[in-house]
């Protein structure tokens, strides 16, 4: 018997839920920048997970009224804390020491060719000739970017390593994703998000603790205030309204918010003085966001 599919949202939810995504997504860059001057990176993910479950779980009787979904299989919530909490963020936390925030978005930007290449292999979607550009497109922007910001310039090869590490978020992501676009149909998001938001941050402390990471003895007002907006706004809420869609959605339709969120980084980066606006950076974005609006982009009919 075929699983059901969750009705489409209306279009101005879909249209206000996809803004609110696009602005906090391009903003949590920078504040984990933020977290990561005084905190060790696979603690600093660990706390936020952690505080995000705990919101969702303090907030379970409201999200229940709302999401009426089976509870999920513990495989797949297992499967989406140890993939697109755990290992996705532990890769972004760590690689982000090295890569400013808004490189960090456009590398990050490739999830939606991610996704187009296994929602052909696995959700039964087409790839066109079109799209097969759009992955060259973006291609050679990452490839801008690389060259022209984490090139190794003066023998120091650290921001290119770290580069090519930050690559891995997007990758095991777009593998968690695929598995609740094929499996999470009818599945409750409440309870996807809370139990995979422990699981993990139970696999991030652990390995912080393996790793030997040190906690400062004292905490600025900016990283508190950054770790309790990445935890509430860009966790908590992000999440429970991108799984939402992503159930309601086609995976290559809702991924155009990558297309969005990178330009909104770079913006922000430039207005920080977190990295600087070059022509690498500037054009690598324009490449990588042209080619991601050829692949997510649906034919006219």
């Amino acid at each position: 018997m075929p699983v059901p599919v969750p009705p489409s949202p209306r279009p101005w939810r879909e249209s206000v839920l996809i803004a609110l995504l696009c602005a906090v997504w391009g903003s949590t860059w920078w504040a984990i920048r933020i977290c990561l001057a005084e905190q060790p990176p696979l603690g600093a993910a660990a706390l936020r997970f952690l505080l995000a479950g705990l919101a969702v779980a303090a907030a379970g009787p409201l999200l229940r009224r709302v999401d009426r979904g089976a509870p999920p299989p513990a495989w797949l919530w297992l499967a989406t804390g140890a993939l697109n909490f755990a290992a996705s963020y532990g890769i972004l936390y760590v690689a982000e020491q090295t890569v400013p925030s808004g490189i960090a978005a456009v590398l990050w930007a490739v999830f939606p060719l991610l996704m187009a290449a296994s929602g052909a292999v696995w959700l039964g979607e087409r790839l066109t000739a079109r799209q097969t550009a759009g992955f060259v497109v973006a291609f050679v922007g990452i490839c801008a970017v690389f060259a022209g910001d984490l090139g190794g310039a003066g023998g120091d090869d650290a921001p290119l390593a770290a580069g090519l590490l930050l690559l891995g978020s997007p990758l095991v992501s777009a593998i968690g994703t695929t598995l609740i676009k094929r499996s999470g149909h009818a599945c409750s998001v409440y309870y996807l998000n809370r139990n995979g938001m422990f699981v993990g941050a139970l696999l991030l402390s652990a390995t912080s603790r393996l790793r030997g990471e040190m906690w400062p003895a004292t905490w600025s007002a900016p990283v508190v205030a950054a770790t309790l907006y990445l935890a509430v706004f860009g966790t908590t809420f992000t999440f429970a309204a991108y799984f939402w869609l992503l159930q309601r959605m086609p995976a290559n339709r809702l991924s155009l918010i990558s297309y969005v969120t990178p330009v909104l980084a770079v913006l922000l980066a430039a207005a920080v003085d977190d990295g600087a606006l070059t022509l690498a950076v500037a054009g690598g974005t324009a490449l990588v966001v042209a080619g991601i609006v050829l692949v997510v982009r649906k034919d006219a009919a």
